[in-house]
């Protein structure tokens, strides 16, 4: 019996715990094909992996280029393709390539064509863009469908849309649904809200949307749940009418009551409010509870429909170029004077490029090993011998960035401070070339939330 005659029409099927699979917490981070083996066992109602983040900043959207190797996403990809299609297990990728932008999903596509090409295999293949024009997002602000994410976000500028080439925005679970009733083998999203590609498998069954969001929250991040936690190892996930179920499919690791409720609490401003698209999560009275050794049953998850849907826009634009060195510094007697001689240095750099407006570059130093990380705001006093500093050039070109960090790493490493002992030698260099040329800087030019009327994300079947 095929899955859509045994689910319905709809593929509902009230009394029937619902099974998903997440390998690992992104894709290409990789998992022991022994842990995915495991989760095979089960009757599977989805394989289902988070592809995409923000946490690398807007590099990867901007340059149009994907978080993890080519490599290791096919090396994922052939495990969970290869073992679901001879299931007749949906496979959904979120967030494809990273950013889940055109460049990305197309990028993601072909390798998924090669794997099917090199294995001899046939796949439905859905595809769920994510992409929106500059011209859809003026229509937006023009009629006053765009809203700031957080009071720190500068208002969205005419002039901010038409220099941002590629912007996405974080589909939840309704197209996602949509594509699985179509019965396709593989969906491949564009940018989606992370939990979103895994709660439609438990909504598209029937399930509670609180439990199933709730669920998707958990899963989308792989073992990172389980103790000792990490993403890159397979968990499972059984959704029920009431409850759902988390449990490690790695015999060396285990889900307890503590580690699902503390993952709950992973990447939110608030203990137990989640917003995501059209929805708020309220997780206020969730109950974590072993029911069996490794299995946690949560129970008391919240879906809260929004007034209004608001969906979460994401674009990147190119602002500058970057140039940098990294050295290292052992004399004590530099050490003590670091801030002083850096000002120093900054400042005949700037007085030897006077022809050059200070608003087109800046000269940024970073002292690891004495407040590199924390800056003003360390509490603790430095008590090394040795530090590495790296300093940064960001420039309106490559060239100008060139220039410039060529000219603070020759003063830096020639500077005769107080003291010094030697005549040269401030600077230790790990490599040759001691000026590395970074390339396009980007910068988050949209993020903000824009109000939808209907469903905004085309769908795609091949």
């Amino acid at each position: 019996m095929g899955m859509s005659e045994y689910f319905g029409k709809e593929g509902l099927q009230m009394n029937t715990d619902i099974r998903i699979l997440s390998p690992c917490g992104m894709l290409g981070y990789g998992f022991p094909e022994q842990s995915f083996m495991n989760g095979m066992e089960f009757e599977l109602h989805g394989i289902v992996v988070d592809a995409g983040s923000t946490d690398g900043g807007p590099h990867k959207l901007g340059a149009g280029v994907s978080i993890v190797s080519k490599r290791a996403v096919k090396k994922d990809l052939d495990i969970m393709i290869t073992n679901g299609l001879s299931r007749k297990i949906p496979i959904i990728i979120g967030s494809a390539g990273g950013s889940g932008a055109q460049t990305h999903v197309n990028w993601t596509l072909d390798i998924i064509d090669e794997i099917l090409d090199e294995r001899g295999l046939q796949a439905k293949v859905s595809v769920i863009w994510a992409d929106f024009t500059q011209q859809e997002i003026h229509q937006a602000k023009e009629e006053g469908r765009i809203k700031a994410l957080s009071p720190n976000i500068p208002p969205l500028t005419s002039e901010l849309i038409d220099s941002t080439n590629s912007i996405v925005a974080q589909m939840g679970h309704e197209p996602i649904v949509e594509a699985l009733k179509q019965g396709v083998d593989i969906i491949v999203c564009g940018r989606a809200y992370d939990p979103s590609p895994f709660a439609a498998i438990g909504i598209y069954h029937g399930k509670d949307p609180g439990l199933s969001y709730h669920l998707g929250k958990i899963l989308e991040c792989g073992a990172l749940c389980a103790e000792p936690g990490t993403t890159k190892d397979s968990i499972l996930g059984t959704i029920s009418d009431d409850s759902f179920t988390v449990q490690s499919l790695n015999p060396d690791r285990n889900c307890s009551p503590t580690s699902v409720a503390a993952h709950t609490f992973y990447e939110k401003e608030h203990p137990y409010i989640l917003h995501g698209p059209g929805f708020t999560l309220d997780l206020e009275h969730c109950r974590f509870e072993e029911v069996e050794k490794g299995v946690v049953r949560v129970t008391g998850s919240r879906f809260l429909p929004a007034e209004k849907y608001f969906i979460k826009l994401e674009g990147a634009r190119r602002v500058a170029y970057r140039t940098f060195v990294v050295a290292g510094i052992r004399d004590p007697i530099l050490i003590g004077k670091l801030e002083e001689v850096e000002e120093y240095v900054r400042n005949q750099a700037r007085e030897y490029y006077r022809e050059i407006p200070e608003s087109d570059y800046q000269i940024q130093f970073y002292n690891y090993g004495k407040n590199g990380v924390l800056g003003s705001k360390e509490p603790e006093s430095f008590t090394g011998h040795e530090i590495g500093v790296m300093f940064e050039v960001v420039a309106k070109t490559q060239e100008l960035a060139n220039s410039i960090c060529a000219t603070v790493r020759s003063t830096f490493l020639h500077y005769g401070y107080d003291g010094r002992k030697s005549t040269a030698g401030n600077l230790a260099f790990p490599f040759a070339p001691s000026d590395i040329e970074f390339g396009p800087v980007y910068e988050f030019s949209v993020y903000h939330l824009m109000e939808m009327k209907n469903n905004a994300f085309r769908i795609e079947h091949r």
